[in-house]
């Protein structure tokens, strides 16, 4: 996608400033997909579709921040990411440009999401008609990335603890829409070596 047909109205925010503890020592957002870091290949895929991209980094960023360089994505820092998801995508939307009409929510954690999947979801997300647009697997299992549009930020600016932005969609239950993406590429999500071991075997990447 050129940059003049870039998507103006959606921000993406990959959400890349947890701690992976579970990974044991290693950074699962920095770990290589095709020989580039996972979080620096999700930066340029979103910056592909959408004209604003931030991804949250703990503070201080280390070798995150130095993912992102070259790229048109920018650093968001959030001071208190020990709290868990609700830190980062509270200073996420904090950080919006005041024209953003919807945020998508990603990840910093699944290596199947791409340009095309990223495109499918802007695609879909209709400003005079602002639904919650949550990605499926090809099954219709529910994952992510997930589309908030603008009404929809004041709670996410409001949430607190680890468990993501879930209270605001089980609130809205009944705004929220599925899009299907290929695969399993909604639900791949990988938090220890073992799970990136695996995926690896089966993908080859």
């Amino acid at each position: 996608m050129n940059k003049e047909a870039r998507n103006t109205g959606i921000s993406i925010l990959i959400l890349a400033s947890g701690f992976a503890r579970r990974m044991r020592g290693a950074d699962k957002v920095l770990q290589h997909v095709d020989g580039v870091p996972l979080l620096r290949r999700l930066a340029i895929a979103a910056t592909r579709v959408c004209d604003d991209v931030a991804a949250t980094l703990p503070d201080p960023p280390g070798e995150r921040a130095r993912a992102l360089i070259g790229t048109d994505a920018r650093g968001v820092l959030v001071p208190d990411a020990q709290e868990g998801m609700a830190a980062a995508i509270r200073a996420g939307v904090a950080a919006l440009p005041a024209r953003a009409r919807a945020v998508m929510l990603v990840p910093g954690d699944m290596p199947e999401l791409g340009e095309a999947d990223f495109a499918a979801l802007a695609r879909a997300f209709d400003p005079a008609h602002p639904t919650i647009l949550r990605a499926t697997a090809a099954d219709g299992r529910p994952g992510h990335p997930v589309v908030f549009p603008r009404d929809c930020f004041a709670a996410l600016a409001s949430l607190s603890g680890d468990r993501g932005a879930r209270p605001v969609l089980e609130r809205a239950a009944d705004r929220v829409w599925p899009v299907a993406l290929p695969g399993t590429h909604a639900i791949t999500d990988l938090d220890t070596p073992e799970e990136w071991a695996a995926w690896r075997r089966r993908t080859g990447l």
